[in-house]
């Protein structure tokens, strides 16, 4: 996952990101008021050395009145929910709220800063975690429900986006999530040849290199296992990669499917003609070639024995 989590956060460490993920999927009144003009991106090396030696969050923060707004946003790339998110998210932001008072960020007697924390999730499973940590401490009656701590956090379930509304969005964050929902080169192509359109001033040139490294070292790899994914320098690289190479590695996977019913089908010959099948047979079958198991397949209906069938 480490690449993936690098690969996320070289994304999001560019501003058109962040603020197209903002306005495009954070539906409140308020996020008309940033001044996205503003936006900066806060270092995340601070606090403890708990907080330090994450590498998965990245923190903005953009001028919302007189004041600034921050942005925490918690990379979440795991196979399964984490039902504590709503705790981790509390601890992080009164850590922000700390360093910001220690570096004097914060006056004496002042107010913090709003804090916005977002949660990107890509996993399968539906996300069914609280959203608040005060849904995570028992209610107790008698008055002593009012202590119970709130913190909410934002959560972005990539996947689970309508198709048809990321499409219709001119949104680089939409165009990210598209990537993560396709399974086809087709897909994938529409999605690239978007981005080329979208990222053609020369100063979008680092972040149309993230989307190519993105792409070339986890998304490509994932989608193809197995294959042998040239590297890219460019977006146009990839689309002209995947219009050519993908051609030949569709044929392969062709010829790997019929070769594999081949040799099940073999394989059910043999046990009706011999009985059980040893192990040392049906090695041999699934290692080989075509032309060979449709041999192998015609011996079967004359020969005397198994040991014949391979001779």
């Amino acid at each position: 996952m480490a690449d993936y989590d690098s690969s996320y956060r070289l994304l999001f460490s560019h501003a058109d990101m962040v603020r197209d993920l903002l306005q495009g999927f954070v539906h409140e009144a308020w996020v008309a008021q940033l001044d996205f003009t503003t936006l900066e991106k806060v270092s995340g090396s601070y606090v403890t050395d708990d907080l330090r030696d994450r590498t998965d969050d990245v923190i903005w923060r953009a001028r919302w009145g007189e004041g600034w707004l921050y942005v925490y946003l918690l990379l979440e790339f795991q196979s399964t929910v984490d039902p504590f998110m709503a705790l981790r998210v509390a601890a992080y932001v009164m850590l922000l709220y700390q360093d910001l008072v220690k570096s004097g960020q914060v006056e004496r007697g002042g107010l913090l800063p709003p804090v916005l924390p977002l949660v990107l999730y890509n996993g399968k499973p539906a996300w069914n975690a609280p959203l608040d940590v005060a849904d995570l401490v028992l209610p107790v009656p008698g008055g002593l429900d009012r202590y119970r701590p709130h913190q909410r956090y934002l959560l972005i379930d990539e996947v689970r986006y309508n198709e048809s509304d990321l499409v219709a969005m001119r949104n680089l964050s939409a165009a990210l999530f598209r990537l993560e929902k396709s399974r086809t080169p087709a897909e994938i192509r529409s999605v690239v040849g978007a981005l080329r359109a979208w990222l053609q001033d020369p100063g979008q040139l680092s972040l149309r290199r993230a989307f190519t490294v993105m792409l070339g070292r986890v998304l490509l790899p994932r989608r193809f296992p197995g294959q042998v994914i040239p590297e890219a320098h460019d977006l146009q690289e990839v689309d002209a990669m995947l219009a050519e190479t993908v051609q030949e590695w569709t044929r392969e996977w062709e010829a790997r499917g019929q070769r594999k019913g081949e040799a099940h089908i073999l394989l059910r010959l043999i046990r009706r003609r011999f009985g059980p099948t040893p192990a040392w047979a049906e090695e041999k079958v699934m290692a080989a070639d075509l032309p060979t198991l449709e041999r192998w397949a015609e011996a079967v209906l004359d020969a005397g024995s198994l040991e014949e069938v391979f001779r």
